[in-house]
């Protein structure tokens, strides 16, 4: 026997007595009722369901007579199957069948069944449990359930859906359904395996679900263990229990240890206290009830005591004296405050009566079915009260609506009780949450953390159940092979990359204008930059630029001055050229400095590929000059008619035409424009020219490059020309230097990032301009200016 079932029966006899006495509800009709056990047995079950559908006082299936027995409902039964067995009989009859437990599993093979859920559905407790196991973080759990149809019905549902949802399963256990003696040493293995695995695991959470006698098994599971030391010092574990899984004892159970489930966590058919409900339970014993059939089986297992009548005039043991009261039992054997299946029945007999108090009148306003002694209510068809129960709709003694929905389902949410044990095997439930699925989607599950009381175990702080500790922003998760993918390894961020939150699957890139910070946990704005007059290396590259325009001037003022000397005189205007163009080199070198405007873009590469190609085309005129005219000093030699200016204009203009053509060429088809690069440089946009087309830009670079060997080469073989002042030679040099310096220009530059890249540009200008001015003037300066006595034709044109 369990004890705690007992209370079912009064809150059926209860609701039937307040019904009867109420003069609103059913006047002049007295509700009756006949209560059968089904003793978990399918057998019994369809028997006893077959005597409510026939006469009482003999059995013949389908056969009635006496108005006074007529059966209008059933309501039953606490499990499943036993409600399965019910009803597969009353659907034949179309009687009513309300169901206060869980529903039963519904299969191909089965009719489709109709029948009343009084207790809250299967879909709000899953829903529930996820969002508790989400609230408190539990990620890595076990599941135990009993291996029936219910407990499939509960996997298939519950894995896919927190699998979904970040939860993974330590273990899936399946407890074996008992059946038969033979089994029990089965049974007992089972249990043993199962108690020890979940003392084992690092899953502090375990998921139970099962039928209203599981916990009677689930209580025998520390003592089955196999394990010395899990028994002596067991792990403490948060259970969560399903609604349908009440803490009962059977009448051995008594006494037993309850530590193992000390702060579970169960979901509750929601309740609330009846009004007198308490004081009915406390007056009933077993003299002064008449037609329990119950009550005295019931005092005598669970206050361990006897009856003279029951047993002939000789009792074993103690005598009940009846001042024993149901109030002194312990929790864990019977409550005095309505549990929630016991409500579920006090609903279900006031939602039978107002569907009677509704079919009345209705068939009387449509048949007239009336005659002097009132209405027929014994004769009418039964089948009819389906209707009237699809649209019940009341609020019950304590307020709560009672209404079923279009699936025969009541519209009810689910309380979170505490279960709290105290060392004296006293029990209490504190409720501490609830899921109500008709509040706002943000508001359907409440919790409060501060009522819960958790294992001894965990020394009161709340639990943690994860397979591995969480991986703090920066890093992201790496799932172990073979593992659950709540089983994982942290590993950071690679470079460029973030993780804001714990936990995350992936490391994520920041915005293209943000940059990760050290820790990469978060992205910081992205500092906007450029080559300006206001920094240092802006201010040094102006400085430069500026003083070796202010040097090339002064040396073109020099020549300028001293125009008729002989070392000037010769090839007088290609110096000039070449002066100035290497003065607008170097003022070309300050386009590249400051905010990056649209003309600023389109002179920067134009105006120096055309600049540059100015100064070597007068350089390599320059050479070849020199060259002719050491070649025309020679007897009878044909070069002298090439010795003049119109040679020298000849290759500045077309080798500068050609590189005019190519920029034209570019500022047609892709011309430079102001960009921001977000990418090259991590912590900054970098505005400056994208070059548009960058193989034109290498074409320049290309055709500059050319001439300058071209030059280059030309002077190597002029410098050994027999002069006291040999200009192939300082040529050569500034060559050397020139090339050297581009040649160097491109790795550099493809290897620097940001506003650098305009630096080296801007110092392969200058170094080579410098490299030009200096090698091919400063030496004739040092001449007009230090040793003027050099500085005639017969000085100039002796041989070493």
């Amino acid at each position: 026997m369990v004890p705690k079932n007992y209370q079912h029966i009064l809150a059926l006899v209860f609701a039937v007595k307040e019904i009867n006495e109420s003069p609103h509800l059913l006047p002049n009709v007295t509700l009756g009722f006949h209560i059968y056990d089904s003793y978990l047995s399918a057998k019994w079950t369809y028997h006893a369901t077959l005597l409510l559908t026939s006469t009482l006082e003999r059995f013949v299936p389908s056969y009635r007579c006496g108005v006074q027995n007529s059966l209008i409902a059933v309501i039953g039964g606490l499990d499943s199957e036993i409600s399965l067995c019910v009803a597969t009989i009353l659907d034949v009859y179309k009687i009513p069948q309300l169901i206060y437990g869980s529903a039963p599993v519904m299969n191909d093979k089965t009719p489709g069944l109709h029948f009343y859920q009084v207790a809250s559905q299967e879909e709000q407790q899953y829903v529930g449990i996820l969002s508790l196991l989400l609230h408190f973080r539990w990620t890595w759990i076990g599941v135990v359930v009993m291996d029936n149809d219910n407990g499939e019905t509960f996997v298939r549902t519950v894995v896919p859906l927190f699998s979904k949802n970040g939860v993974c399963f330590a273990f899936l256990e399946r407890i074996p359904s008992y059946s038969y003696v033979t089994e029990t040493n089965n049974m007992i293995q089972q249990g043993a395996k199962i108690h020890d695995k979940v003392m084992s695991s690092k899953a502090n959470v375990v998921v139970a679900n099962g039928e209203s006698y599981s916990m009677t098994i689930f209580r025998w599971l520390p003592y089955v263990s196999e394990l010395e030391d899990i028994r002596r010092k067991p792990k403490g574990t948060v259970w969560i229990v399903t609604a349908q899984v009440e803490f009962t004892s059977l009448v051995y159970q008594r006494t037993w240890d309850t530590a193992l489930f000390h702060g579970a966590l169960s979901f509750k058919i929601h309740s609330n206290n009846i009004p007198g409900f308490s004081q009915f339970v406390k007056s009933r014993i077993p003299s002064s009830t008449t037609g329990d059939d119950f009550i005295t089986d019931l005092w005598q297992q669970m206050f361990g005591c006897g009856f003279p009548n029951t047993v002939g005039d000789k009792v074993d043991g103690d005598i009940c004296t009846e001042e024993e009261t149901l109030e002194s039992l312990p929790g864990t054997f019977f409550e005095m405050s309505m549990t929630g299946h016991s409500y579920s029945i006090y609903n279900a007999v006031y939602a039978v009566a107002h569907a009677l108090h509704a079919m009345p009148s209705s068939i009387l306003r449509q048949k007239g079915m009336v005659d002097e002694r009132g209405l027929k209510i014994q004769n009418q068809p039964f089948w009819q009260l389906h209707r009237f129960l699809r649209g019940v709709s009341f609020n019950n003694s304590v307020g709560d609506k009672v209404s079923f929905n279009q699936n025969g389902e009541i519209v009810a949410g689910l309380d979170i009780d505490n279960w709290v044990f105290s060392s004296n095997q006293s029990f209490h439930r504190v409720k501490v949450g609830r899921v109500n699925p008709e509040d706002p989607a943000d508001q359907a599950f409440t919790i409060s953390e501060a009522g819960i009381t958790w294992h001894s175990w965990f020394n009161q702080t709340q639990p943690l159940s994860i397979c591995s500790k969480s991986c703090h922003p920066g890093s992201s998760k790496k799932v172990r092979e073979g593992e659950p993918f709540c089983c994982y390894d942290c590993t950071p961020c690679p470079e460029g990359k973030i993780s804001e939150q714990k936990d995350m699957n992936d490391c994520q890139k920041c915005t293209s204008d943000k940059y990760p910070n050290k820790n990469q946990d978060f992205c910081i704005p992205k500092t906007v930059t450029y080559l300006s007059y206001e920094e240092p290396l802006g201010i040094i590259s102006a400085c430069f630029a500026l003083s070796f325009s202010l040097i090339t001037a002064l040396v073109l003022g020099t020549f300028m001055k001293y125009h008729d000397t002989p070392i000037i005189k010769a090839n007088r205007h290609l110096t000039y050229t070449l002066l100035i163009s290497l003065l607008l080199c170097f003022l070309c070198a300050l386009l590249f400095i400051g905010f990056p405007a649209k003309v600023t873009c389109l002179l920067q590469q134009t105006a120096f590929g055309i600049i540059f190609s100015l100064a070597v085309s007068c350089v390599l005129a320059k050479t070849i000059t020199v060259v002719l005219a050491f070649m025309a000093t020679k007897p009878g030699s044909r070069m002298r008619k090439w010795v003049r200016k119109r040679l020298a204009n000849s290759i500045i203009l077309s080798c500068s035409l050609i590189q005019v053509g190519i920029c034209i060429l570019w500022l047609a088809i892709s011309p430079p424009f102001p960009d921001a690069d977000m990418h090259s440089v991590a912590e900054e946009i970098v505005l400056g020219c994208n070059a548009g087309s960058v193989n034109i830009f290498y074409y320049v670079l290309g055709y500059m490059g050319f001439l300058a060997i071209v030059s280059f080469t030309v002077a190597f073989l002029a410098r050994k020309l027999p002069d006291s002042f040999n200009e192939a030679k300082f040529i050569t040099f500034s060559m050397l230097v020139f090339c050297s310096v581009w040649l160097s220009f491109v790795p550099t530059y493809l290897s620097t990032k940001g506003k650098y890249m305009v630096v080296v540009e801007i110092f392969s200008i200058l170094a080579s301009s410098a490299g030009l001015l200096a090698c091919i003037f400063f030496p004739k300066c040092y001449i007009i200016v230090l040793m003027p006595e050099l500085n005639n034709r017969k000085q100039l044109i002796r041989k070493k």
